[in-house]
């Protein structure tokens, strides 16, 4: 129902790219100039500045699209509650999720969702929870699920379920490591991590710093960008990982990794859905109200 004309600007305006809008909306590049330029004729304004092939917002632009990002949201609301009377849930369903909840946690909820909604459009962002949250704020996603024990004041955190990190090595590793080692111990050993800006990073490094160690006094071999690449890399290297206990299962049950105890550094956290304070609403809080049952009968 909404006006498309929008839409796309605001896809054009996200990615300062016509060709990027053009991919993510499934339209040609011609159709997506050809709306931009009906904007620019109906405000006798121009929206863009071209400088070869790059392009940025003038200062029109910059008003359209802070306008045109309040109305979007209210044409989704509207649509949202309009099937409401009719008991119907339908429109769009943004998720942005960081690595781990999204390989880990997701893929069944979401099969379990599609299964309830079918007439809800949903897609799935993957990063780590500083990108999730940084999509969040600038309304390329309408829900995240974060892992981090970082809060930004501006986005409103609601934890859907508990985690625990574990140290995990493989299982014919010859370091000479027991089945539970001292923080202390922890400091002369390999390391493989996950990358800045990732909630297993964050809470390792919060759980350090509680026994007044630093991260950078470890032995880090390497900074990775997912679980699974720490886990292929810890079954060819002798050295420690740390992943969510969440993720390792499959290789437990298959005897390829085992788990060894720091006994005095628990590290529990939280998965939290984030979205922006005052957002009580619309399918969001659909998603959100299912995962919890979801979890709840789990």
């Amino acid at each position: 129902m909404s006006d498309f004309r929008l839409k796309v600007f605001q896809a054009v305006a996200k990615n300062l790219s016509f060709t990027k809008a053009s991919q993510e909306l499934f339209v040609s590049q011609p159709a997506i100039t050809k709306h931009v330029q009906e904007l620019e004729a109906a405000y006798r304004t121009r929206l863009f500045d071209r400088q070869g092939s790059r392009i940025s917002l003038t200062e029109s632009g910059k008003l359209l699209l802070e306008h045109c990002e309040r109305i979007l949201e209210e044409y989704k609301q509207l649509e949202y509650e309009m099937h409401l009377l009719h008991n119907e849930y339908t429109g769009e369903l943004r998720l942005g999720a960081s690595t781990t909840i999204a390989q880990y946690v997701l893929p069944a909820m979401l099969g379990g969702f599609i299964g309830k909604f079918p007439k809800v459009s949903l897609s799935l962002m993957n990063g780590n929870s500083r990108e999730i949250e940084a999509a969040l704020q600038e309304h390329r996603i309408d829900l995240g699920l974060v892992e981090g024990v970082f809060r930004l004041p501006n986005l409103k955190y609601t934890t859907f379920l508990e985690d625990e990190l574990v140290a995990v090595i493989r299982a014919n590793s010859k370091l000479a490591v027991g089945e539970e080692i001292t923080s202390e111990e922890l400091s002369g050993l390999p390391l493989v991590l996950r990358e800045r800006g990732s909630g297993t990073l964050d809470v390792f490094e919060r759980s350090l710093l509680q026994h007044n160690i630093k991260l950078s006094s470890l032995k880090v071999l390497m900074y990775l960008g997912s679980t699974e690449s720490i886990k292929l890399f810890l079954e060819h290297t002798d050295c420690l990982g740390i992943v969510s206990v969440r993720s390792i299962s499959r290789e437990l049950y298959a005897g390829l990794l085992r788990v060894v105890e720091i006994k005095d550094m628990p590290m529990p956290r939280e998965f939290c859905f984030a979205q922006p304070q005052g957002q009580e609403s619309g399918l969001a809080q659909v998603f959100m109200q299912f995962a919890m049952h979801y979890n709840y009968m789990l």
